[in-house]
């Protein structure tokens, strides 16, 4: 949640994410999953094994939606304090955070993030609010997609990593709902955390519901 910076600093997040006054809340012990090698990581080429169902009443974190996690990736619901000198940080353009998907206990470093935001932005419109409150972003490309049965738009842009002195590639989806649009987006701590995280940004966008 680090504005400005293209989020380089992930392994401060959860930090800065206290300090902004955005508080984690909750989690779920998903438990150890197969198919994967013995540090942990999923082993190349094998499909994620499906963990908990996220976004349902009475799980980590409630939602307009619901998707599926790979196994082992830890959610926590985040509250943003808007009185808070910090509260910013939970935010990105007209969007707050309002879940936090820690990928570390399954092997990687980096975050599946749920963003909200309100009224009844079209997913297009939301995802290009939400790339324009990055600074760092650049070379946005959307493309009109599905999430689940439920339209959606996607977008895959480029921000600074400024301790590896280059570009890396986030992405993200977007879909409305009664409550509002919902942003779903995925960093990573560099481009092959990125890419070995896709399989849970996309098992996620495949098993989207409307809540």
């Amino acid at each position: 949640m680090m504005r400005g910076t293209g989020r380089a600093v992930v392994p401060v997040i959860v930090a800065a994410v206290a300090l902004a006054g955005c508080s984690p809340s909750g989690g779920t012990d998903t438990g150890a999953g197969t198919g994967k090698n013995g540090d942990g990581a999923p082993v190349a080429g094998a499909a994620p094994e499906k963990g908990v169902t996220l976004g349902t009443p009475g799980s980590a974190c409630e939602l307009p939606v619901t998707f599926a996690l790979v196994a082992g990736w830890e959610p926590e619901a985040v509250k943003v304090d808007p009185d808070s000198e910090l509260a910013e940080l939970g935010r990105q353009g007209s969007a707050t955070m309002v879940c936090e998907i820690d990928a570390k206990p399954a092997g990687n470093i980096g975050y599946l993030r749920v963003w909200q935001g309100e009224g009844s932005t079209a997913p297009r419109a939301a995802l290009e609010d939400f790339v324009a409150g990055d600074a760092n972003a650049a070379e946005a490309s959307y493309k009109e997609s599905e999430a689940g049965t439920v339209p959606a738009v996607e977008v895959t842009y480029t921000v600074e990593a400024e301790l590896l002195d280059e570009r890396r590639t986030e992405r993200a989806f977007a879909v409305t709902t009664p409550k509002g649009p919902v942003v779903v987006h995925l960093g990573g701590l560099d481009p092959a955390e990125h890419e070995a995280m896709l399989p849970a940004y996309e098992l996620a966008r495949k098993t989207l519901r409307l809540g």
